[in-house]
Parts: structure tokens; sequence; C-alpha cells
């Protein structure tokens, strides 16, 4: 076995699943990936198949219902069958390469192809929520088009950890898609979320998840938004009145 520096999988029960899909969520952009998936892994109860360790991950415990865990962990399930990849913090840059090697190393042969998700910045809130895909494959592109999933019709490049293993997947010749949606350049963004999940995971793993409360946490956070505009707006109108007052 490899030092821990370069990223080892500690397995902590056995996969049921015989060809899953992992689906990564990660922190990233208005977290969308990490809300989307923390709501697949609780709706669908899958379990915690094993977890992920470096040196290189950040030196912070994460914890949940009164127990320590690791901070990077692989969930897994087979109603339907797919596997989870999710991270308590985001991963540092230095630490890309352990991750994308342990995945392709150790877990490559659990799953049957992979889907990353990454959010974009969102230039107006019309455009919240459009979902593009990319494939490395064309049979996986296929797929997506027959999920009714848009490609992506640009150029571009996707960075972060999302890219690092992406890359790492075409790369290695694994099946691998990547959903970008685009987010809240600012907060976190359930109605993102809420939207990958429907309009792409959905129809392309064909399960269905109950949004509900994804669409409560987006419309909570929208109050949030027009109360903090008009605070401000009032503070300003405030700080207006004075200077008007002088020129009367």
């Amino acid at each position: 076995m490899s030092d821990a520096a370069d990223g080892l999988f500690h397995q902590s029960t056995d996969l049921e699943a015989e060809s899953p899909t992992l689906i990564e969520g990660l922190p990233g952009h208005g977290l969308v990936a990490s809300i989307a998936v923390d709501q697949l892994t609780d709706q669908l109860g899958l379990e915690e198949y094993g977890s992920i360790r470096s040196d290189a991950f950040p030196p912070v415990a994460s914890f949940t219902d009164g127990l320590v865990q690791d901070t990077v962990r692989v969930y897994g399930g087979t109603e339907p069958e797919i596997m989870t990849l999710q991270s308590d913090v985001p991963i540092p840059e230095d630490a890309f390469d352990d991750l994308s090697q342990c995945v392709l190393e150790e877990l490559v042969d659990d799953f049957s192809r992979a889907i990353f998700l990454a959010g974009a910045p969102a230039q107006s809130e019309d455009q919240q929520g459009e979902v593009v895909g990319v494939a490395t494959t064309e049979e996986l592109k296929t797929e997506l088009e027959d999920a009714g999933i848009d490609l992506a019709e640009d150029s571009g490049a996707v960075s972060g950890v999302t890219g690092a293993l992406i890359n790492a997947c075409y790369q290695a010749d694994v099946p691998a898609a990547l959903l970008l949606v685009r987010a809240d350049p600012r907060l976190p963004d359930p109605a993102a979320a809420r939207s990958v999940i429907e309009t792409a995971l959905e129809p392309l793993v064909e399960f269905d998840i109950d949004t509900t409360e994804l669409r409560e946490q987006a419309e909570e956070i929208q109050r949030q938004k027009q109360q903090v505009a008009q605070q401000l707006q009032q503070a300003q109108g405030q700080q207006d009145e004075p200077i008007r007052g002088m020129f009367r």
C-alpha cells in the first residue's frame, strides 16, 4: 500500500450494487454539487461504503450525530445503483492528484460511469439553473442527448477539483459526464441544485427525488436577499436625506 499522502480508500462495508453510477458532490461554486448530492444521499438512504484519506486533505475534524467521521466519504445504494463522493470541506489544489489517483486506482472497478457536477456563475437570474452536459465518450454523449440534456455548444474549461477528476477519467478512458449548471455567483444556490437534479440527474440515472426542501430553501434565500436589498435602500435613503436638506 502507498503512503497516506497518496490518498487511500478505507472500505467500511460491502458494496451491494453491481455497476453503479458514481455521482460527485464535492464543494464548489454555489455549493451546487454538495447540496444536490447531499439530497440524493439522504433521500435514497445510501450507506457509507468507505472514506478517502490523504495527508493533503485539510486537517479538520468532521462529525455528525455525536461521532467524528472522515471528511471525504463514499456512499452507495442499490435502488437505484449509485455511489456518491462527498466532502465536508473544499479539496485543496495540492490534494487533487491524491483524490484522482484514489478514485481511478481503488474505486474505478466499482462503478460503470461517473457524473461530475460543477456550478458556473450565472450572468442573470433568468440564467440560474440552466444545465448543459459534456461527455468523455460518444456513447455517454448520446446518453446525455437521450436524457434531454443540452450539450455545451461553446468551447470552455472546468478548473478545480471537478476539472481535475473529469480530466483524469478522460485520460484513463473512464466514461464520465460533466453537468454544468449556472448558479448564483455569491451565495449557496439550492435552486440550481434542484434544477440539476430534476432536469439532468433524474432522467440520466432514472430515479425520483423530492426536491420540495430545496425549493423551500431557495425561496427563503430569495426572501433574505430581498430583505437585505430593502435594508440597503432604506439605509441609502437615510444617508441622502441630510444632503437634500442642505440644498433646500
